[in-house]
């Protein structure tokens, strides 16, 4: 279970990232800890599998990746784990996951591939089919980008409420 300064320090961390010479004593400030406790907290978090990773979320069209790709593959059943390896290995690939097929649409693994131009994205799915072994993928063109946020847990604590 979580106690209020689990929440508290989620709800911190899960907010922007303060780009100062010392970040993680300036959240544990609004935390109301020390530094020494909020890193503790969170090597303990990261022990028992509560937090798995901390990262950046890249604001790709502002930084010039304008054509962003789904990529559906046919994969067969026999091959996700091996693909979904080879797949990760790329940095180019920054979501990969499968999903049941459907009659209509044969498609069981995707993957998302940022890239400056369509001809790029064309080419690096190219790539990845060439070092798979797949041939069988549609390329489907971002046209409009609707939410660039992620889940928000505990908001009321950020709020100090």
């Amino acid at each position: 279970m979580l106690d209020n300064l689990d929440k508290r320090i989620i709800a911190v961390m899960q907010g922007e990232f303060p780009l100062v010479a010392e970040p993680y004593k300036e959240l544990a400030q609004r935390i109301g800890i020390t530094e020494h406790q909020l890193l503790e907290k969170l090597k303990e978090y990261r022990k028992t599998g509560k937090l798995r990773k901390m990262g950046v979320v890249l604001r790709h069209r502002e930084v010039g990746y304008a054509a962003n790709a789904l990529c559906a593959w046919q994969v067969p059943e026999a091959r996700l784990k091996e693909v979904g390896q080879l797949m990760t290995a790329y940095t180019i690939v920054t979501h990969c996951y499968s999903r049941i097929p459907q009659p209509q649409w044969p498609y069981n693994f995707y993957t998302m591939l940022h890239a400056h131009t369509r001809a790029e994205c064309q080419a690096l799915a190219a790539e990845l089919a060439e070092a798979t072994g797949l041939e069988n993928y549609q390329l489907l063109f971002s046209t409009r980008e609707w939410k660039k946020t992620s889940m928000s847990y505990f908001p009321e604590y950020a709020r100090g409420e």
